[in-house]
């Protein structure tokens, strides 16, 4: 008694198995593809010499936050509108001139809003950003 799985009609093979075939040819494509890099990385080129300087970086942003309460913050830190006059126009005497981002609450009064960017315009600083939460 013999042991057979399968159907018992005697038939071969009738189609070719492809699966190994395609193995091989994606192994061998990898190889193509590694080889083709590592045999010419780069393309060489003559790239013309500028005259060009580099540019220094853009000074740090003066972050003034004003609150619901008319409390002024400049960079984190509480100032009065004396004291931040003072260091906008410190900022403003240097070579690269700071953007001022301006920071108000949504229900602070537009006279303080309007105090701030008066005293930045008249130190100088006039590149100035508003910022909102979205």
């Amino acid at each position: 008694m013999g042991f057979q799985l399968g159907e018992d009609h005697d038939s071969g093979m009738n189609e070719m198995n492809l699966i190994p075939l395609i193995d091989i040819m994606l192994v061998l494509m990898i190889i193509f593809l590694v080889t083709a890099t590592v045999a010419n990385p780069s393309v060489p080129l003559n790239l013309p010499e500028t005259q060009a300087e580099i540019q220094p970086p853009p000074p740090k942003a003066m972050m003034i936050n004003i609150k619901v309460n008319g409390d002024i913050f400049l960079d984190g830190q509480n100032v009065s509108l004396q004291e931040l006059e003072t260091k906008l126009q410190d900022a403003a005497q240097a070579s690269q001139k700071p953007t001022v981002q301006l920071e108000a609450d949504e229900e602070s009064k537009y006279n303080m809003v309007a105090k701030v960017m008066a005293l930045a315009s008249s130190a100088g600083l006039s590149d100035i950003a508003f910022v909102s939460e979205n």
